[in-house]
């Protein structure tokens, strides 16, 4: 069933959803070559704890997973997808790093990914990164009252297969509220005009994942957890939690930008 949250609810979801951008935005800027990925779930766990937030990742066990997951942000680098464990390995020059991360705050969850280079960036991870942006701009744009779930699928999946990139099949985007995944699904591709109509109060989590190599295909890791390109290919993965409403689309979880 989908929640439809009230004007008070959406307001209280951009707050957790601001201390998800400070959040995403001081792990980016930590992030350099020997940094490792556990530090930079120490860096969201400051980020949260100071705001008063809770990490709805941390601990969370959905039907798939062997084990719970141990962090507070998922670090997936070069040919992880999604859902990266943290681990002590330092970045290297060159890394292309998808970071993902939720932030709960009175009773109340945001849930938000970001993709970017470490060090010298190679030209096809800046135009996969660019792109995959692009998707998620485009499904956004395509969140409005009177559309459907499909024409948000539709835009993301366009921008995707235009440029000539797998999608990992089976994993997309959700409905976000009091819990992180709730109803509906929001594919990253479709077909426009079907599924279920967007309605006033809908907040949904829209996170393209673009595969580098043009190609679907992808496992899952012996961790039980990351998903893997299988061409060993890099991907991008980028996320904003987002409310529809009458007045348009509202992103909930800005974060700066990049300097």
């Amino acid at each position: 069933m989908v929640e439809l949250k009230t004007d008070v609810s959406i307001e209280a979801m951009y707050a957790a959803g601001q201390v998800l951008g400070q959040a995403l935005t001081a792990v980016r800027e930590a992030a350099g070559v020997g940094v490792s990925l556990l530090d930079l779930d120490e860096v969201a766990r400051d980020v949260l704890k100071a705001a008063g937030a809770t990490s709805p990742f941390l601990g969370y066990r959905p039907s798939f997973a062997a084990t719970p997951f141990p962090a507070v942000i998922c670090a997936s680098v070069n040919d992880a997808i999604v859902h990266g464990i943290p681990t002590s390995y330092r970045l290297r020059d060159g890394d292309l790093v998808s970071i993902d991360c939720g932030a709960e705050l009175d009773g109340w969850v945001g849930d938000s990914a970001i993709s970017f280079t470490v060090g010298r960036a190679r030209p096809a991870d800046v135009r996969l990164v660019e792109t995959a942006e692009r998707a998620l701009a485009a499904g956004i744009a395509a969140a409005v009252v009177g559309n459907r779930i499909g024409d948000i699928a539709h835009a993301v999946g366009t921008v995707c297969r235009e440029a000539g990139y797998g999608i990992p099949q089976g994993f997309g985007g959700h409905g976000v509220g009091r819990r992180m995944h709730e109803d509906p699904e929001v594919p990253n591709e479709g077909r426009p005009g079907r599924g279920l109509p967007l309605r006033h109060g809908m907040a949904l989590a829209i996170e393209p994942m673009l595969i580098g190599s043009g190609r679907d295909g992808y496992h899952e890791a012996p961790d039980g957890w990351t998903l893997r390109t299988n061409d060993g290919s890099r991907a991008a993965h980028v996320e904003h939690t987002v409310a529809v409403t009458d007045a348009g689309p509202r992103i909930l979880t800005e974060r700066a930008p990049r300097h």
